[in-house]
């Protein structure tokens, strides 16, 4: 019965895990991931755009500016203010004078702050401002 049971114990201590089919398995998901995921520029802020037939896609080269629900403005991932908006916008005409500014605000957003940051980009010489909407 001795031996029986040491015989046991040896086939146990061999016993190995092959880990690099699960290894393959995650990089392959992790390729699959990266190919497919959509890298577009956000405002910072979750917003629910209001709908529109006439809606146009403007492309990647656009400076998103976010408006929420209780009214705080967001450019480039960040909070600001009213003044330091304009500021922002006036460095980005500088670099680009033909640059495409587009206002997401959300549907519930009071539309006097939507004019004060469109007023914000015309004065800062931003020259094609516009608000975003979602396709119908």
């Amino acid at each position: 019965m001795i031996e029986d049971i040491t015989a046991f114990e040896d086939d146990s201590q061999n016993s190995d895990v092959n880990v690099s089919p699960l290894i393959d398995m995650v990089f392959i998901l992790l390729i699959f991931f990266v190919i497919t995921t959509n890298f577009n520029r956000q405002t910072g802020v979750d917003v629910s755009k209001p709908k529109a037939r006439s809606a146009v896609y403007q492309g990647q080269k656009t400076v998103l500016i976010g408006i929420s629900r209780e009214g705080s403005i967001h450019v480039f991932g960040r909070q600001v203010g009213i003044e330091r908006l304009k500021y922002l916008i006036a460095q980005e005409v500088e670099k680009r004078p033909d640059v495409s500014i587009v206002i997401v605000s959300d549907r519930n957003a009071a539309l006097g702050k939507a004019v004060e940051v469109m007023d914000q980009c015309a004065l800062a010489g931003a020259k094609h401002v516009s608000i975003a909407a979602e396709k119908e």
